[in-house]
């Protein structure tokens, strides 16, 4: 049964109509203006004035009984990672565009996206954390950058939520825990393939790491790439610059001056711009060797017109599913605000293809849970498959996704795009340093 309320502007009508009809009449000559049949059309007004009125202000029953449930999305939309954030974010957007609803227990249910800005900042990130569980999400997606990841896992820990890791790569994300998954490759593969690469293209025998102070990410990577690299014979120059640094032309000059044959930096797209514009007013010829972070339109952009020589692994090289290309680049060309997220082309970054299939793999462990209470998706969101357009995802026992591939993309400087320069696969990765050793 419905609450019916009497709107201001029905208040005012009847107002009206009372002073229209004892205009101009002494007090006690009112009770006589209104006889019995006047009486009654007035109650009559009323009554389909406040009908009227409240149909206007009330939801129908259909409406205030529509069922959600809610996704946090943990993502970096400002710091030095917002670009890829933004990137990440717009596939799982795109996603849900597409598919907005799902049916629970034979009751369809709208999805809707709850956003967590995390800021690119460890410090930042539990605070973001702790805005989505109170928002009462059923699970989470992302982050793009590891060190936000495990910073906000614990939140969504304590909370029993499932956390979807998009492009997270550390092994630290998922380590020691059960409620962080994810989707893509870790950095012990990323690291090794980076490493190889450098054997076998340049036949380097010397690498500079260059990376943030502190940052997990690309220290991690760095060690990665350094044990890789030695195993196969190298020597390695590594270098840290200070937290929000903006000249590099210290560390870029130490890399020429003391041979190295490839630099090796796997560093935030805010800085990785930084590093290639200063770079190629140096004139440094050393190639350059990229973490999946510097696949960034903005980076890409940073190489134009110049001789640089990037290359950087990643998720997904365009081409890949051709209906998922056709129908994102259509999205971000119909929608002004995708497209600014995008940087203002439509070049499909690997990032944005897994914000896509994260949002499907969700939706996955929803479905099979068959419920929106967050500890059954988290229980049943281990056992999910899903052929994605990244292939086929599946997890460990870790959670981690069982993933063997890698592409490795270089820098089309002279039409701005990127070119395939080959496929990595995890048996090639893991023999290479062996043979190299060998010989």
């Amino acid at each position: 049964m419905h609450k019916h309320y009497i709107s201001p502007r029905a208040v005012d009508f009847l107002a009206l109509v009372y002073a229209d009809t004892t205009k101009g009449r002494k007090p006690e000559k009112i009770l006589e203006v209104f006889s019995m049949k006047k009486v009654l059309a007035l109650i009559m007004a009323c009554l389909m004035v406040c009908m009227l009125f409240t149909a206007c202000g009330e939801k129908t029953g259909e409406e205030t009984t529509e069922k959600v449930i809610k996704l946090g999305v943990f993502e970096p939309a400002t710091g030095d990672s917002a670009s890829g954030g933004k990137k990440e974010m717009l596939g799982v957007q795109y996603a849900h565009s597409q598919t907005p609803t799902i049916d629970i227990a034979g009751e369809t249910y709208k999805v809707e996206l709850v956003y967590g800005d995390n800021g690119s900042d460890a410090a930042k990130a539990p605070t973001a954390a702790s805005q989505l569980v109170s928002e009462g999400v059923a699970m989470i997606l992302g982050s793009y950058g590891s060190g936000v990841s495990m910073a906000g896992g614990p939140i969504f820990n304590d909370a029993g939520l499932a956390a979807l890791g998009i492009t997270c790569t550390n092994p630290n994300v998922t380590a020691g825990n059960d409620y962080y998954f994810r989707i893509c490759f870790l950095d012990p593969f990323q690291g090794s393939v980076l490493a190889n690469f450098a054997v076998d293209k340049f036949a380097a025998k010397k690498a500079y790491l260059l990376g943030e102070q502190g940052n997990e990410y690309d220290q991690g990577l760095i060690a990665f790439f350094e044990q890789a690299f030695v195993a196969a014979g190298g020597e390695v120059i590594k270098a840290s610059f200070p937290k929000d640094s903006s000249d590099f032309t210290t560390y870029l000059n130490q890399a020429k001056n003391e041979g190295a044959e490839v630099i090796f930096t796997p560093v935030s797209i805010a800085y990785a711009t930084q590093i290639v514009s200063q770079a190629a007013k140096l004139g440094i010829e050393i190639p350059f060797l990229g973490s999946d972070t510097l696949d960034d339109n903005k980076v890409l952009e940073a190489t134009k017109d110049t001789n640089i020589k990037l290359y950087v692994s990643t998720f997904y090289q365009e081409g890949g599913s051709p209906e998922f290309d056709a129908g994102i680049k259509e999205y971000i060309n119909t929608n002004a605000d995708a497209k600014t997220a995008n940087g203002g082309d439509d070049t499909i970054s690997a990032v944005t293809a897994m914000g896509y299939d994260a949002y499907y793999v969700a939706l996955a462990a929803i479905k099979a849970a068959d419920s929106a209470d967050p500890a059954a998706i988290k229980a049943a969101l281990g056992a999910v498959t899903y052929e994605g357009v990244y292939g086929a995802i599946a997890f460990d026992e870790i959670g981690d996704a069982k993933r063997d591939t890698a592409y490795i993309k270089t820098a089309d400087t002279a039409n701005g795009a990127w070119a395939l320069e080959t496929v990595q696969t995890v048996a090639a990765a893991e023999e290479a340093p062996a043979e190299e050793a060998a010989e």
